[in-house]
């Protein structure tokens, strides 16, 4: 288990989804790329047309204002991350972590000549070369408590809330990058700006919960027993989502042939086998694949 200080997750931010979630496009996001003097923020400023810069200002006093309310939390909230490396096998489209079935989805939809349809167990040594791989699983969270700040105030709520999003995320980013270059060590030169950390210029990937190469909000439950998320204070729902909201969990892979795809619509076939290796129902599976299903 770790904890970070939220000053020390700060340059991890991807500004660009914070400004996006009040609705602002991502050249906004490139004000907290500047330097914070007044003469550096009045040259950004002027860059916008003449059209744009009523919008650009908001989005400078929103940065502000952002940045004053994560040193205010800094002192009471910390952000918290659990992670564990496995000892990984993979069988078709299944992983295997110490023992523990993990299934997984597989492209279905017809793709170009040559381009393979993919699994994330194709980035794993498969069981029969009898070599051991290894695969990472992760999860952070925020204090519960910092999401129920100002209930009585909604400009501070969502900005607390948004924030608080954009930590858990900085979370996974800082802790990813520990684990390659310290607690799993396979990228140990690795030397990366913080841009290219959000670019995903480093080898391997982290797809969490969600995304489109891991779409089964269920498989929380999987990674709950294997990490006890409940040690940094994430709870489930009875439908899997995580408590708190700003809440990330996934899997880290080392191959460095690895890459974040979408699994797309899957056909019947598929789902019921998915289903079988899950152990739960077709139909309650379709509840967590309503989006995939073709």
């Amino acid at each position: 288990m770790i904890t970070y200080r939220i000053h020390e997750l700060t340059d991890y931010i991807n500004w660009i989804y914070f400004f996006h979630a009040w609705g602002f496009q991502p050249r906004f996001a490139s004000i907290a790329d500047i330097h914070g003097c007044d003469v550096c923020r009045a040259l950004w400023l002027k860059d916008f047309p003449e059209a744009e810069r009523a919008k650009a200002a908001e989005a400078m006093q929103l940065h502000k204002e952002a940045r004053r309310m994560l040193w205010k939390l800094d002192e009471s909230y910390p952000v918290k991350a659990v992670y564990r490396l496995f000892q990984a096998y993979s069988d078709g489209d299944n992983l295997l972590l110490d023992g523990t079935v993990f299934p997984l989805l597989r492209q279905q939809q017809a793709r170009q000549p040559g381009e393979p349809h993919l699994c994330l167990s194709d980035f794993v040594r498969p069981l029969t070369s009898g070599i051991p791989d290894t695969v990472g699983a992760f999860a952070t969270t925020v204090d519960e408590e910092m999401e129920q700040l100002h209930p009585q105030d909604p400009y501070q709520r969502m900005l607390i809330q948004t924030l608080a999003d954009r930590l858990a995320e900085a979370a996974a980013e800082r802790l990813h990058e520990q684990v390659r270059k310290e607690f799993w060590g396979y990228a140990k030169e690795e030397r990366l700006t913080v841009r290219q950390l959000h670019d995903e210029a480093y080898q391997g990937i982290r797809p969490a919960v969600g995304y489109p190469s891991l779409p089964d909000q269920s498989v929380n439950f999987l990674l709950n027993d294997l990490l006890e998320m409940e040690r940094i204070g994430i709870r489930l729902t009875e439908n899997g989502m995580m408590v708190p909201h700003a809440s990330v969990c996934g899997l880290m892979f080392a191959h460095p042939r690895s890459r974040y795809f979408s699994v797309g619509k899957i056909g019947e076939d598929q789902l019921a086998d998915y289903a079988r290796r899950r152990g739960m129902p077709v139909e309650e599976i379709k509840k967590y694949l309503a989006a995939n299903l073709a």
